[in-house]
């Protein structure tokens, strides 16, 4: 007689069904038993800073995926242009809709600590994700990078790869907080580096398309430039693109970013781009999910608690894993679209 699966398995064997579309009935109603008392279908709404943005595909998925395996539901809303004034309505739509928790990217260092005081004292827990914002912020807990640890680590790999002379840094969004601390740890790490290397700093914009001619016409511009570095997944494909019709790395221009978009690991995989950052999107989405929903579930006991999500480099020595895995945990299916919502 085969053994009953204990609740691990039945968590894996769920979490398997759910990235394919569906938990089985059977496995459902186990971990329902497994629960010692019955829960609501509890509402969870993401507030994103970016739904236009291939990276946060992933990223949904994995609030998808937890939501099918808890029994819980879940929305994404915000804005696809990055404006805090369309989050902030957004999140208090929310709070007026007595959602069950909220997940925000705290992109402003002040802008989200009214709803997130509002939000709390109506009893509606929030975490944020991909951006944590200023300290001032009540939020239970972040889940994502730590920004400018990551950005230093950029730095200190830039200056490895370019001995001297001018790189140029991207950013789809300065003064932002899921990527300004990037570039401030990366613009840390190059001056302490005490190498002849002069970075600027260049603001690409949130539309991927108007990110490829920025940096087209920066290189342009620049041509004698040694290299080319984004700190968002849009402007690393741009440089992606550039670096491969420009044939630059042949030219000994170096060049890398962040985030796993199919061009970007391409370039890597044919030597046009030397690094990309992977910093777990899947995660971003799956664990607040699964945080909240332990929140309600334990009225409260179950405190969220701050996860990062971890800094992995890219690069030609390991990239053939994400090329040859088709899957929604990197981004890298064809069954996935954006923008998210």
């Amino acid at each position: 007689m085969t053994p009953p699966l204990d609740r691990a398995a039945l968590l894996r064997l769920a979490a398997g069904a759910a990235a394919v579309g569906a938990v089985p009935d059977g496995v459902r109603k186990a971990l329902d038993v497994n629960f010692p008392q019955p829960h609501p279908q509890w509402r969870f709404v993401f507030v994103n800073h970016a739904l236009t943005n291939p990276f946060f595909v992933p990223a949904k998925y994995g609030s998808d995926d937890a939501a099918a395996v808890l029994g819980a539901t879940v929305e994404w809303t915000g804005s696809r242009s990055s404006d805090v004034g369309e989050m902030v309505k957004a999140m208090r739509q929310a709070i007026a809709s007595k959602v069950d928790g909220i997940a925000v990217s705290i992109i402003d260092p002040e802008a989200f600590n009214g709803p997130t005081a509002l939000a709390l004292a109506r009893g509606i827990p929030v975490v944020s994700y991909n951006a944590d914002g200023g300290k001032a912020n009540a939020r239970l807990a972040y889940f994502g990078q730590d920004n400018y640890q990551s950005g230093l680590e950029l730095g200190a790999r830039l200056v490895t790869l370019v001995q001297s002379g001018d790189v140029y840094l991207f950013i789809a969004t300065p003064r932002q907080q899921n990527i300004q601390p990037r570039i401030d740890g990366a613009l840390d790490a190059i001056r302490d580096s005490g190498r002849p290397v002069t970075a600027h700093v260049v603001a690409s914009g949130v539309d991927v398309g108007q990110e490829l001619t920025k940096i087209e016409a920066t290189y342009k511009a620049n041509p004698n430039l040694r290299g080319l570095f984004a700190v968002d997944a849009g402007s690393t494909a741009g440089v992606a693109h550039v670096m491969r019709k420009y044939r630059l790395h042949e030219r000994g221009v170096r060049a890398g970013g962040y985030d796993l978009l199919t061009p970007t690991l391409e370039a890597i995989h044919a030597r046009e781009l030397d690094f990309t950052i992977d910093q777990q999107p899947y995660l971003q989405g799956f664990l607040p999910v699964l945080q909240l929903f332990l929140y309600r579930y334990s009225s409260g006991l179950v405190a969220p608690a701050d996860t990062n999500t971890g800094l992995n480099f890219v690069t030609r020595a390991n990239v053939g894993r994400y090329l040859t895995t088709k899957s929604r945990f990197e981004g890298s299916s064809g069954r996935e679209q954006y923008p998210v919502a």
